[in-house]
């Protein structure tokens, strides 16, 4: 069997606190009704692309929309990995500051595009930490799948930060920051990381 793995990754849909400017992960958050169509229009999206299985990390956004994409593609229940998570922002979480909103941006940043994976926003994770989990996480459902398509439904800062250390991004994505809720491939071929397809 070949070790070729695509993974259909996407930022979740829309959630509440995206529309009301609540800065961090906010899990419980739920999707919004605009998000609810965007979780439908993923998901035909993706019929037809022999998906075998679909991860979602454990906050309620992404389970939401993975839930949408397995029910219409025909799959029965969805893989939670809490490894997917949003970066955390500790103590800050759910604030509206838009000192605090800033701050997570510049994080994101220096992580990112500057590679200074020791900031983090007040006392939430560093970006070594962001960085291993999510980097585990995607290589954990490499190996599992090999020969086979997946998808993964996360959220914009971790996978982000995940996908530009397996794929060597950096700064190329900055500035392009991820949809609510839009497809893009990323392949695994059993020596290296491909994503080609950013679409922010």
């Amino acid at each position: 069997m070949s070790d070729h793995v695509r993974l259909l990754c996407l930022r979740h849909a829309e959630s509440a606190n995206a529309v009301s400017s609540a800065t961090g992960a906010l899990p419980l958050a739920q999707l919004t009704g605009r998000g609810r169509v965007q979780a439908g229009q993923a998901a035909r999206r993706l019929i037809g692309e022999g998906i075998t299985r679909v991860y979602a990390g454990a906050a309620v956004p992404p389970r939401q929309t993975a839930q949408i994409i397995a029910r219409t593609i025909g799959l029965d229940g969805v893989a939670t990995l809490p490894e997917l998570a949003e970066f955390g922002i500790g103590g800050l979480e759910g604030t509206s500051d838009p000192a605090v909103r800033a701050r997570a941006t510049e994080v994101l940043r220096s992580w990112v595009v500057d590679g200074k994976l020791d900031e983090a926003v007040g006392d939430g994770e560093d970006g070594h930490a962001v960085t291993a989990r999510v980097v585990d996480a995607l290589t954990s459902i490499a190996a599992a799948h090999p020969g086979e398509t997946v998808a993964v439904v996360g959220h914009i800062g971790s996978l982000t930060v995940g996908l530009s250390a397996l794929c060597g991004l950096g700064g190329r994505v900055w500035g392009a920051p991820l949809p609510h809720a839009v497809p893009f491939e990323v392949e695994w071929d059993g020596d290296a990381w491909r994503c080609e397809t950013w679409p922010g």
